[in-house]
């Protein structure tokens, strides 16, 4: 006779209450955040390497992107935090170990760098000293278009903490598919050849850590197939993948192809990020997305200390 399997258990909590509180976030304000600040910091990357390698239409279009996207992802911080006053007071204090300070210290960098190059580009005034800004713009760009992803990472939220692995990587090919998107729609096709290349690279990025998310977060992963999370990201990897294939294949020989790929590349870039904060949403919803990875992990730590005795 087979043993009688017990029941699976029921998680509950108290009054019916989540464990974990729900991220109090508009989605406007931080997932549209997350989608501008990744294209402004791959942007100005963008920009910088069309500088040093003679293509001056791409880079301006670059760094006009990046401007645009870093206005865009300021407002959408301030408006979340409600007054101005108080992203200045996180620059009081440098902490390398806190993912919000850095993060702030490098917007405060990069701000007046991308805003410099761009100035300098569209008025003739001060090239050298735009050059240098563009460049320096384009190195702290990479810090600000993936920092968020340890902010996420660096958090309780289910879904987001057991993917920190893969959003670092999943962060950066959607920034890379954003700002390889809009210089797309604004560059002269003559001067996007590795712009196309590195576009389909971003895209195979951000495809390949989609499809890898789910599996490594454990129980939280199905939460990226649940709801508005699943159909925001199953539109996003639709999206880019569209987007990916035509630039990769199309966008040299026609400008208007080139320009529909990175409306598509942008699309797929802002509907990842909005799907990625859905799924952490839904995730705290659910006591047993808490529960049941605290309870294996404790009897792996118990199985494995039986072993060793």
């Amino acid at each position: 006779m087979s043993p009688r399997r017990e029941p699976e258990p029921e998680f509950a909590s108290y009054y019916g209450r989540p464990i974990l509180k729900e991220p109090t976030w508009e989605a406007r304000d931080i997932a549209g955040y997350l989608f501008a600040g990744g294209l402004a910091g791959a942007s100005s990357a963008i920009a910088a390497a069309a500088q040093l390698t003679g293509r001056p239409a791409l880079a301006r279009v670059s760094r006009i992107g990046a401007v645009g996207g870093l206005g865009f992802s300021v407002v959408a911080l301030v408006h979340d935090l409600g007054r101005p006053a108080r992203f200045v007071n996180m620059l009081r204090v440098a902490k390398p170990t806190s993912p919000m300070s850095v993060g702030s210290w490098l917007l405060a960098g990069y701000g007046p760098l991308a805003g410099a190059a761009l100035a300098s580009d569209l008025t003739g005034i001060a090239r050298p000293a735009g050059y240098a800004a563009g460049v320096g713009a384009g190195v702290l760009g990479a810090g600000v278009a993936t920092y968020t992803s340890a902010l996420f990472a660096d958090t309780a939220v289910p879904a987001w903490h057991e993917t920190r692995h893969e959003l670092p990587f999943l962060f950066a090919g959607s920034a890379v598919c954003a700002a390889s998107g809009f210089a797309l729609i604004g560059s002269p096709t003559a001067q996007v050849a590795p712009l196309r290349t590195l576009a389909v690279g971003g895209a195979a990025l951000e495809l390949s850590m989609s499809a890898r998310m789910p599996r490594s977060a454990g129980l939280a992963g199905e939460t990226f197939g649940l709801g508005r999370a699943g159909a925001l990201m199953r539109s996003a990897r639709v999206a880019t993948a569209v987007g990916a294939v035509g630039a990769g294949v199309l966008g040299g020989r026609s400008r208007a192809v080139a320009a529909a790929s990175g409306l598509a590349l942008l699309a797929g870039s802002a509907l990842t990020r909005f799907g990625i904060f859905e799924a952490g949403r839904l995730s705290t919803q659910d006591p047993k997305y808490v529960v049941v990875p605290q309870r294996e992990r404790l009897a792996q730590q118990e199985r494995e200390a039986a072993t060793v005795g």
